[in-house]
């Protein structure tokens, strides 16, 4: 018989349990939760604090746990790339494949940056090529060939024809693996080949094809259910299929997935041939980083000049440009404080509203050019129809001027009493009506140009609007100075 009781082997000093390390999730989750804190704070707060304590083996067992998103925004918000691989090597079996899918572009360089290129072409493997295409997109030109070179062929054949598609084009984001039949093919036939699929990306709907692979046709799994088995495809699909071009940009092709409410969409060669599929989740992605670049541009940055991504001088030089816009439009804001000197000369209670003036325009404007933007960039706003929109914003301008108004003129009227207040009042209803007209036609003056209308936002329409703010409060003074004497 062999003994029951055996010598218990050591235990690494890192794999030690204390009793501190076990509650340190717990402990966490309740106090962080008590303070209104999200769940992905209280799991980020919670990885860093066991790696920080040296508790291998409990953040182990932690993202063993973790769906692999919250894995990936943990790593994520680490502050340095050797935190970064530690966590990352943790990561157990196929789910590390998952955790690299969701990461930026600059943790997927720092985890991969000591790897074999036989150890990320298995980390790949079981990836969709639109996953395989967007983490290789972030190396080397010539590491990424070293690890499709030992991929399989199928699968680097795919993978290397997305990567030729241009960045942020429809092409660049799709997904070679969808459900495609012949339109000639039975329902019974399209139901049994939907059970063999284990390849497509996600079979949300049945795209139906000529003998040339060219989209004739689209059908639900509802429709494929409710037919005799033996009903051709072509007599139960829906011709008008919405698909987009290879060549068509991200963000288009994340406003119509959202203005016609589809799972998915197919992508097309010009001659209609069918080449892949965009689904939902990838169009999440895309209109979050359509929204961060927008966010980025209308401060006078890129996505470059975020965080460690470039040095000081590279980044300096990125924001150099918006500055010295600023600093052009202070230049000329004092230019006409200058040329109005003698007015504010003969009343010197007109300095004490300058500042107010060039606040509340630079503001409003912003706020005008900010929902024209976003109207532009999520299709609300048409350019077709210019019009409308520019009288809804100017009327808009109007009531806030004169709420605005009315209150300066009695605060104005207060502090200096006489006919100031009614200068001041007015000049700022006169401000706000050209800042929100201003800022109104700008951004769609320039999406007609072709050119970006995030940037006419930020420091260009502020400045824009303080200086004309100033020119209007300082010439209506001027024109009634005998009246403020």
């Amino acid at each position: 018989m062999q003994p029951t009781d055996r010598p218990t082997e050591p235990r690494l000093p890192e794999q030690r349990s204390r009793p501190a390390d076990r509650d340190i999730l717990r402990e966490v989750l309740r106090d962080q939760t008590e303070r209104g804190q999200t769940k992905s704070d209280i799991v980020i707060q919670s990885v860093q604090k066991l790696l920080r304590r040296g508790a291998i083996a409990n953040l182990s067992k932690m993202l063993g746990r973790m769906h692999p998103a919250d894995i990936a925004k943990a790593v994520t918000h680490l502050s340095s790339p050797k935190e970064k691989r530690e966590i990352f090597e943790l990561v157990r079996g196929g789910k590390r494949g998952q955790v690299l899918s969701e990461l930026d572009g600059e943790s997927i360089q720092q985890v991969l940056a000591d790897l074999l290129h036989s150890d990320i072409a298995w980390l790949l493997k079981e990836l969709g090529p639109d996953d395989v295409a967007h983490i290789l997109g972030f190396l080397p030109e010539e590491r990424s060939k070293e690890v499709l070179a030992l991929m399989k062929t199928e699968d680097s054949t795919e993978v290397a024809d997305i990567l030729r598609y241009p960045k942020d084009t429809a092409g660049a984001i799709m997904t070679t693996e969808f459900f495609s039949l012949p339109e000639d093919a039975t329902a019974q036939e399209a139901i049994r080949r939907l059970q063999q699929a284990t390849d497509a990306e996600m079979v949300f709907y049945i795209y139906v094809t000529d003998k040339d692979d060219r989209l004739v046709g689209v059908l639900s799994l509802r429709q494929l259910l409710t037919v005799p088995p033996t009903t051709p495809l072509k007599h139960i699909m829906t011709r008008e299929a919405m698909s987009v071009s290879i060549d068509m940009d991200q963000e288009e092709v994340a406003r119509q997935v959202a203005n016609y409410n589809l799972l998915a969409i197919p992508v097309v060669e010009r001659d209609g041939t069918l080449v892949g599929i965009i689904t939902v989740d990838d169009v999440v992605d895309v209109i979050r980083e359509e929204a961060t670049e927008d966010m980025l541009k209308m401060a006078g940055a890129i996505e470059e000049d975020t965080g460690s991504k470039s040095s000081s001088i590279a980044s300096a030089k990125l924001r150099l440009p918006w500055l010295f816009t600023n600093l052009v439009g202070s230049l000329l804001s004092g230019a006409i404080l200058w040329y109005f000197r003698y007015t504010v000369q003969e009343v010197v209670a007109i300095v004490s509203f300058i500042p107010v003036i060039a606040a509340m325009g630079g503001n409003v404007g912003l706020q005008s050019s900010t929902l024209i933007i976003r109207g532009l960039a999520t299709g609300s706003v048409e350019l077709t129809h210019v019009w409308p929109v520019f009288f809804r914003e100017a009327k808009i301008g109007m009531v806030m001027g004169l709420a605005c108004g009315v209150t300066l003129t009695l605060v104005a009227w207060v502090l200096h009493q006489g006919f100031l207040g009614m200068v001041v009042g007015v000049s700022l209803i006169i401000t706000f009506f050209v800042s929100t007209s201003m800022a109104t036609i700008m951004p769609i003056f320039l999406k007609r140009m072709g050119v970006d209308p995030a940037v006419a936002a930020g420091p260009f329409v502020t400045t824009a609007n303080d200086i004309t703010g100033i020119s209007i409060y300082l010439t209506l003074a001027t024109l009634f100075l005998e009246y403020l004497r």
